[in-house]
């Protein structure tokens, strides 16, 4: 099996390679060496969808050596719709994107305000939403001690999909402290983003 060092290397782009090192009619498998745990749970994510067998080993605290073997089970969600992000679906839907725990320029204090105001809204509307995306700082209202966790936890119930940039949980090194939703890559973001009948960014 062909070896990928990943450090340093941003997401999206070691599931990318190790998908494409995996469609090799020869493939057996792939390793790759990446250099945060949240690149391991996108890789698993990746490889549980694939049907794929996975495993791990930590070489040091910030090493991880992630295997990938195929398995003769594999399923392609990519071309499963129901499975797939890009399968049919309500065309009046929304998909939300949120890049700041803050709605809006001015008071910071009025700002968190606002977007707690804005969640809640959500969950009364009778659109239906189908995804809350959360990016760079928005990341931080999908975590413990933000005041949003009832209201996404009412809008998961309701079958809308939290997700929140693994990436950025990462940067802000809150990754352990997500209350709410799923780790999401940037593949699976903009996946959503790009197959979104309406998109609402804030």
């Amino acid at each position: 099996m062909n070896t990928l060092d990943m450090r340093g290397v941003p997401c999206p782009i070691p599931v990318v390679k190790a998908k494409k090192e995996l469609e090799r009619a020869d493939a057996k498998g792939v390793v790759l060496i990446v250099d945060n745990l949240v690149a391991v749970q996108n890789l698993q994510k990746m490889a549980d969808g694939k049907g794929h067998a996975f495993s791990y080993t930590n070489w040091d605290e910030n090493t991880f050596e992630v295997a990938i073997l195929k398995t003769g089970n594999t399923v392609d969600t990519d071309e499963n719709p129901m499975n797939s992000v890009l399968a049919p679906r309500n065309t009046d839907d929304v998909t939300v994107l949120i890049s700041s725990d803050k709605l809006g320029d001015g008071s910071d204090e009025l700002g968190k305000i606002l977007i707690k105001g804005f969640l809640f809204s959500l969950t009364e509307l009778t659109v239906p939403i189908r995804a809350v995306v959360f990016i760079n700082g928005g990341v931080k209202l999908a975590t413990k001690g933000s005041n949003a966790i009832s209201d996404l936890r009412d809008l998961g119930e309701k079958g809308v999909k939290i997700l929140a940039c693994g990436t950025c949980l990462n940067y802000y090194g809150i990754t352990d402290e997500l209350a709410v939703g799923e780790i999401a890559d940037m593949m699976t973001i903009a996946e959503h983003l790009a197959s979104a009948s309406r998109l609402v960014t804030l």
